[in-house]
């Protein structure tokens, strides 16, 4: 049988932002194994459970094979077979419906976790339909790293793996169970083997934080105040890089200032830190020269994202660790196509003033509308009404904060499309439900837009069923339909050389390299400065007053704290699933059957609650039952729920029981953080009881 096995290298996507290099075995159409690719650019011969069990997707015998029309009341669960022509005309004919009738910006284009081109082309779609308003979850997840960094020293500083460390922060980072945006795990393994202090600040004892010289279990969203105590300790001992804050910073003052009530005394108390470990930590982040903070989007999951971004990346300016070897580095993209040119921008050009969240006062440079917003457009029309929504790759109900509210807006969609590779809760509302393919089965381009430097080719294993495009060719096929077909492909793989030509190179060779990377340079601040108002790094923002935010990084107060509900809310992600993808994989779900709670022995002996007691988890929002889980790996006030369930195989309900297990029944959209719409998804006040 061996004999008979084509191998073939590609890199991994769709279980997480990808970035494996893996060894497929595919025999007579059929992926029959998947393993590491031990010349692996990123993960140097690591594969993770999702990737070694993700050809099951492929052969699901639920998953989806052709396009679907629904039937009576939405949600209901019942369906009539399309053809794709069918589909595409009866999706165009309605979103332009709306658009003659309304504008285009009532026509929203929705994106879960970008996981290749495919986010970029629906872009590309949206700026040429007309319409501003893409949303996607980047209120929760790296925008607000990101754009806080842009206007804080000019670019996302992204964590440096592949050169000496003394020490690493993994703040709100858990990369041995999410490998988030392609920082492979193995990567920090090796730094770590190499001799590099770990330092981790995380509620739970994970497997990382038992390893680290450092572990800071501080309260679920008091992150900010935590950054800024470590900004009092560096300051005020100064302990900071003197040269380097002298010379290429601006703002010193006010920051020092704004830092004078954050000693690690104070915040002891809201951070639930001794104060000697917090000054301990500060102190050890301060000597260890070039230093690395990994930092996750935990810190990015509720109101005080931008703050805390901010003062991390002012930890890494006043220590000297901005775009230096083994500290926080400004990634070069190799030469691709660049993001405006590919997604059309100039065809748009008043979209910033247009979307939806533009009008709610975001911080600029947002380029997604937060999901909040897309809400409340469609249930109160502000700014303006949505009446129809393309969803791809997403299973809002599950992912977005206020699960209630997420489905009283998709219930009052006058159209809604969903494209997925399984009828998930949210595909079950839809008008149209289209067959999406797998990243094995179409040729795509890793990590495009991501900001870390580095392209990967996906050329593609086995050909999809026949009833199965991948979303890159639908959106291409819609493109034609609703714009100026001159604008998009007669095959839509020639968008893949597009992207490339730059680069000197079209797919077939690029697959056969594998990757590309850019130029690896550091300092380059001292040719040129940092791309800010000020040309240095901005402590305190010079246009602050302009984009309407606080200057320096601020502590906007505690999270909720309410006498009937003691305990404090967090989550954490799978290492088996995705969100809430996944769960019908057989091979995954076995090791991860059910959702559970952990918490801390002695809260549960409050309770009566035992191992494995079926538990309900209770917010001022709503409740929900978990499976309690004992460990003393968290604080004894805090519990940490698992997100993102739901249940494939309930046969009695066509929307699988979205709601019994649900972590975002317990969020509410009610408090948003001003610069990016963040809700609370993390440190919410919250009880716990036998069900």
């Amino acid at each position: 049988m061996a004999a008979n096995i084509r191998w073939m290298k590609t890199h991994c996507a769709r279980m997480d932002h990808g970035g494996c290099a893996l060894m497929v075995g595919v025999k007579d159409n059929r992926i029959v194994q998947i393993k590491a690719d031990p010349e692996g650019v990123l993960n140097r011969g690591y594969i993770c459970p999702k990737g070694v069990a993700s050809a099951e997707r492929l052969t699901h015998p639920q998953r989806l094979r052709q396009p679907l029309r629904r039937r009576g009341e939405r949600g209901a669960g019942k369906w009539d077979p399309l053809t794709w022509p069918q589909a595409i005309s009866i999706i165009s004919d309605n979103l332009a419906r709306i658009r003659d009738r309304e504008g285009a910006r009532a026509v929203a284009f929705c994106q879960g976790m970008p996981k290749g081109l495919e986010h970029f082309v629906l872009i590309r779609l949206a700026n040429l339909f007309g319409s501003p308003n893409v949303t996607a979850v980047q209120d929760v997840c790296h925008a607000p790293r990101e754009i806080s960094g842009v206007h804080t020293c000019g670019f996302y500083p992204v964590a440096d793996y592949e050169h000496e460390s003394r020490l690493v922060v993994l703040w709100g980072s858990n990369s041995t169970d999410t490998n988030e945006e392609g920082l492979i795990c193995s990567r920090l393994l090796n730094r770590i083997k190499q001799g590099s202090d770990l330092m981790v600040v995380d509620p739970r004892k994970t497997q990382l934080a038992e390893r680290a010289k450092f572990w800071l279990p501080l309260r679920p969203g008091t992150d900010i105040a935590l950054a800024l105590a470590f900004l009092h300790v560096i300051i005020t001992e100064n302990r900071y890089d003197q040269n380097f804050v002298r010379q290429w910073t601006s703002g010193f003052e006010p920051l020092a200032e704004q830092i004078s009530d954050f000693a690690p005394e104070s915040v002891s108390e809201i951070t639930r830190l001794p104060a000697r470990d917090i000054r301990a930590a500060a102190r050890a982040y301060a000597a260890a020269s070039p230093s690395a903070i990994g930092w996750g989007n935990a810190v990015e999951q509720n109101r005080h994202a931008f703050h805390t971004a901010r003062a991390l990346v002012c930890l890494m300016a006043l220590c000297g660790n901005l775009d230096v070897p083994g500290g926080n580095i400004q990634a070069l993209d190799p030469p691709v196509l660049g993001l405006r040119e590919f997604v059309k921008a100039d065809r748009l050009p008043g979209k910033k003033e247009e979307m939806i969240h533009a009008r709610q006062g975001t911080l600029r440079g947002l380029m997604t509308v937060p999901p909040s917003f897309l809400k409340r457009a469609i249930l109160d029309h502000m700014p303006y009404p949505v009446r129809s929504a393309y969803i791809q790759g997403s299973n809002p109900l599950l992912s977005w904060a206020d699960s209630r509210q997420t489905f009283a807006a998709l219930n009052q969609l006058e159209f809604l499309v969903v494209s997925d590779i399984f009828m998930t809760p949210t595909a079950a509302m839809a008008d149209i439900v289209l067959p999406a393919a797998t990243h094995f089965e179409f040729d795509d381009i890793g990590h495009y837009g991501l900001g870390h430097g580095i392209v990967l080719a996906r050329p593609k294993a086995v050909v999809p069923p026949a009833g199965c495009r991948p979303d890159i060719q639908i959106l291409n096929d819609l493109g034609k339909a609703l714009t100026d077909p001159d604008d998009w492909y007669e095959d839509c793989r020639d968008m893949l050389d597009e992207v490339l030509r730059p680069a000197g190179i079209d797919f077939d060779g690029f697959a056969r390299q594998g990757y590309l990377k850019g130029p690896e340079r550091f300092r380059k601040y001292i040719g040129s400065g940092f791309r800010t108002a000020t040309g240095k790094v901005e402590l305190a923002l010079s246009r602050a007053e302009e984009l309407k935010v606080a200057p320096v990084p601020a502590f906007l107060g505690s999270l909720e704290e309410y006498h009937e509900y003691p305990l404090v809310l967090t989550s954490a992600k799978n290492p088996y699933y995705l969100h809430s993808s996944y769960r019908w994989v057989p091979k995954l779900r076995e090791r991860s059957v059910e959702p559970v709670v952990l918490i801390h022995p002695e809260t549960a002996a409050g309770q009566g609650i035992r191992d494995g007691t079926p538990v309900v988890i209770e917010t001022r929002s709503g409740q929900i039952m978990q499976f309690a889980r004992l460990s003393e790996h968290l604080p004894p006030d805090v519990i940490c729920a698992s997100y993102g369930w739901w249940f494939p195989e309930d046969k009695f309900s066509p929307q699988f029981d979205w709601q019994s297990a649900n972590y975002n029944m317990l969020t509410t959209t009610e408090h948003l953080g001003r610069e990016f719409g963040t809700p609370n998804l993390k440190g919410v006040a919250c009880r716990i009881r036998r069900k």
